[in-house]
């Protein structure tokens, strides 16, 4: 292979500042198609005590399903870590709240 075709490539993508703020969502529905997976992100409000529970879409992504599988295997990495890194900090060392936690102990802690 040439060099030109091992070189790294790197993104470089540019967004406003409201499109960097982003959007809130507590709410997804996943449909599909032969062709293609659309994501609806929604913002609902959960206080409300009718029948009908008031929304409003905020996003709807359409991607391939090749796309999609990548963006579950980075989804399922992502919650790995966050997880771990969660499960890290429900520890007694990580609160500081372990045995070893006396007067006389010297206290560390991990960020």
């Amino acid at each position: 292979m040439s060099d030109e075709s091992e070189r790294e490539r790197h993104l470089n993508m540019h967004m406003s500042p409201e499109v960097m703020a982003g959007h809130y969502a507590n709410f997804a529905n996943v449909s599909h198609s032969e062709y293609e997976f659309t994501i609806t992100f929604a913002r609902i409000d959960h206080e409300v005590e009718d029948d009908e529970i008031p929304g409003v879409v905020v996003s709807r992504i359409t991607a391939s399903p090749k796309f999609m599988r990548e963006l579950i295997d980075a989804l399922q990495d992502n919650h790995s870590k966050w997880s771990t890194r969660e499960g890290i900090k429900n520890l007694p060392e990580y609160r500081g709240t372990g045995p070893e936690d006396d007067e006389d102990s010297p206290s560390t802690s991990t960020t």
